[in-house]
C-alpha cells in the first residue's frame, strides 16, 4: 500500500501544481493548460488536488463540469481507497 500512497501524494501535488499554474496563466493572458488535462489529472487519482487547487486559486470554480466532476471524483476515490485498505 506504500507505492499507492506514494502514487496519491505525487499525483495529487502534480494536479494542485496545474491548477495553481493555470489559474496564473489565465490572470496573465498566457497558454493555458487545456481542461481536459486537468480533468484527466483528477481522474487518475489527483481529485484532493483539484479540489485543493480549486478552492485555493479559486479556479474553475464556476465551472459545473468542474465543480461536479472533481468532487464525485473525490468520493469516488475515497471508497476505492479506503476498500483497499481494508482488506
Amino acid at each position: 500500500m506504500s507505492i499507492l500512497t506514494g502514487y496519491l501524494a505525487v499525483i495529487n501535488f502534480i494536479t494542485w501544481v496545474a491548477y495553481g499554474l493555470d489559474k496564473g496563466r489565465a490572470k496573465s493572458g498566457k497558454w493555458r493548460i487545456p481542461e481536459r488535462t486537468l480533468l484527466l489529472l483528477a481522474l487518475i487519482g489527483g481529485s484532493l488536488g483539484a479540489l485543493a487547487g480549486m478552492i485555493m486559486f479559486r479556479h474553475k470554480t464556476r465551472k459545473a463540469k468542474f465543480v461536479i466532476s472533481v468532487p464525485v471524483m473525490f468520493v469516488v476515490h475515497c471508497v476505492i481507497v479506503t476498500m483497499l485498505y481494508l482488506q
